[in-house]
C-alpha cells in the first residue's frame, strides 16, 4: 500500500539544506487568482504531520488555513479595485480617500496576517492625537472593518481584528434649523429669486441637496401633484483626489430614498412658475442651451454646482439677516417643523427617505421635549378637569 498522501492532504519532506521537516498543503486560489499554499515547519516528521493534519481538517470544514503574505497596503489596493463597481461613486471616493490618507500611511506596512487589535488601537490613538475629528477616525475604522471582513471571507485571515477595537465616541451635534417664523422670513426673502422653486421644494419636502439638483422634469407629475426621487447629482473627484472632478447622476442613496412624495400647493405652484421661466431662458439661450432634462439648471441648461448653490444660499441668509445654516439644514428644518406640527415620526421617515425609523428618531431627538409638553397638554384636554377626577378617586 502506498504511503503517499492524497490530493489536498498535503505533503511532508525533509530539507537537505538544514535537516528541518516541512509540510505543504494546497489551499486553492485567492480572490485575485493566486494559488495559495501553507507551509509548516518542525523538528520532527511527527510534529509537522500533526500540524498538517489539523490544517487538512480545518480546510475540510471551511476554516481558513492560510495567511497570505500581503501588506495591508497591498490588500487595501486590491480590495478597492474589487469593490469599485459595486458601491456608489461617492462611497468609493470616501473609501479610497480614507485608505490613502489615513490607513495606508499608518498601518500600510503591517502584514495583513500579522495585524493585531493593539495595532489598530494605536492607529485610532495616533489619528486622534493628530487632531482629527472622532467622526473621521470612526469612518476609517469602519472602512478597515469592511475590508478585513472580505479578507476573512476569502480565507486570507482568521479573524477581523478591527471589530475588536472600540470606535471613538462621537458627540451628535444638534442640527441648526429654522423656526416657523424664520422659515416664513426665508420664503419672503426668496420671492422672485431665479431658484425660488428649488428652495421651496427643499424646505417643504426635506430633500437632500443632491436629490434637488438631480430632479428631472420626468419625475414630476403636475396632474397628480407628485414628485418622485429617482436620481441624485453628485460631484466625484476634485483637487483633493488628484482629478479634475465631474458632476454625475447616481441612483438614490438607499432603497428608501427612491420615493414618491405629494407636493404641497406652495411647491406645485412654484414648480409651475419655474417651468415657464426655464422655457423662456431656453428660448433666449438658443443653440447654447444644453438640454439635460433637469428641473434646476444654470442659465445654459447645465447642472448646478453644489458649491455654487451653497454660496448663493449663504448670501440669501446674510441679506435677510437670518441665522447661518447649511443648505442641508433646510432638510432638518422641514422635519422639525413637521414634528412640532404633530406629523407622525413614521410619515417623516418616509418623507426624508431614511432607511430606519431609528435614524429619524435619533436625528431629531432634540424635538422630543417640546413634543412631550404637547402630549401633556393633549392628555389634559382629553380628560378635562383633572382635579375632579382626582377627587372621585
Amino acid at each position: 500500500m502506498s504511503g503517499r498522501r492524497g490530493r489536498k492532504e498535503g505533503s511532508i519532506y525533509k530539507r537537505k539544506s538544514d535537516g528541518r521537516w516541512c509540510g505543504v498543503i494546497d489551499c486553492g486560489y485567492s480572490s485575485d487568482g493566486r494559488r495559495m499554499r501553507k507551509v509548516f515547519y518542525g523538528a520532527s516528521r511527527a510534529e509537522v504531520a500533526a500540524k498538517l493534519n489539523k490544517a487538512v481538517h480545518d480546510l475540510s470544514i471551511g476554516l481558513p488555513v492560510i495567511t497570505v503574505r500581503h501588506s495591508l497596503s497591498e490588500y487595501l489596493d486590491a480590495w478597492l479595485a474589487d469593490i469599485r463597481h459595486s458601491v456608489r461613486p461617492l462611497t468609493y471616493q470616501q473609501y479610497e480617500g480614507h485608505c490613502r490618507l489615513y490607513l495606508k500611511p499608518i498601518l500600510g506596512m503591517c502584514r495583513l496576517d500579522k495585524l493585531t487589535p493593539h495595532m489598530v488601537r494605536q492607529f485610532v490613538d495616533k489619528m486622534l492625537s493628530r487632531g482629527l475629528s472622532p467622526r473621521t477616525v470612526q469612518l476609517s475604522l469602519v472602512i478597515l472593518r469592511h475590508a478585513l471582513s472580505q479578507a476573512v471571507k476569502d480565507g486570507m485571515i482568521v479573524r477581523n481584528v478591527a471589530k475588536l477595537v472600540q470606535s471613538p465616541r462621537v458627540v451628535r451635534h444638534q442640527p441648526k434649523v429654522f423656526s416657523r417664523e424664520e422659515a416664513r422670513r426665508f420664503l419672503a426673502a426668496i420671492r422672485g429669486h431665479r431658484l425660488e422653486a428649488l428652495y421651496i421644494v427643499a424646505l417643504t419636502l426635506g430633500l437632500r441637496q443632491g436629490e434637488v439638483l438631480g430632479l428631472s422634469w420626468d419625475a414630476i407629475d403636475f396632474d397628480a401633484g407628485t414628485l418622485t426621487i429617482t436620481q441624485s447629482l453628485e460631484r466625484i473627484g476634485g483637487k483633493r483626489y488628484g482629478s479634475p472632478g465631474r458632476l454625475v447622476l447616481v441612483e438614490p442613496k438607499t432603497a428608501g430614498s427612491r420615493r414618491t412624495l405629494k407636493l404641497p400647493d406652495i411647491a406645485l405652484k412654484a414648480l409651475s412658475s419655474h417651468r415657464a421661466r426655464q422655457l423662456q431662458e431656453r428660448f433666449q439661450c438658443g443653440r447654447k442651451w444644453q438640454d439635460t432634462g433637469l428641473v434646476f439648471t444654470t442659465r445654459h441648461g447645465t447642472p448646478i454646482e453644489p458649491s455654487d448653490l451653497h454660496a448663493g444660499f449663504k448670501r440669501i441668509l446674510a441679506d435677510a439677516k437670518l441665522p447661518t445654516l447649511r443648505f442641508h439644514d433646510l432638510r432638518h428644518s422641514a422635519a422639525t417643523i413637521l414634528l412640532v406640527s404633530g406629523v407622525p415620526l413614521k410619515v417623516i421617515q418616509t418623507l426624508l427617505g431614511h432607511s430606519t425609523i431609528t435614524l429619524t428618531a435619533n436625528t431629531y431627538a432634540h424635538v422630543l421635549p417640546e413634543l412631550l409638553d404637547d402630549c401633556a397638554r393633549r392628555m389634559d384636554a382629553a380628560f378635562g378637569d383633572a382635579d375632579g377626577l382626582g377627587a372621585s378617586a
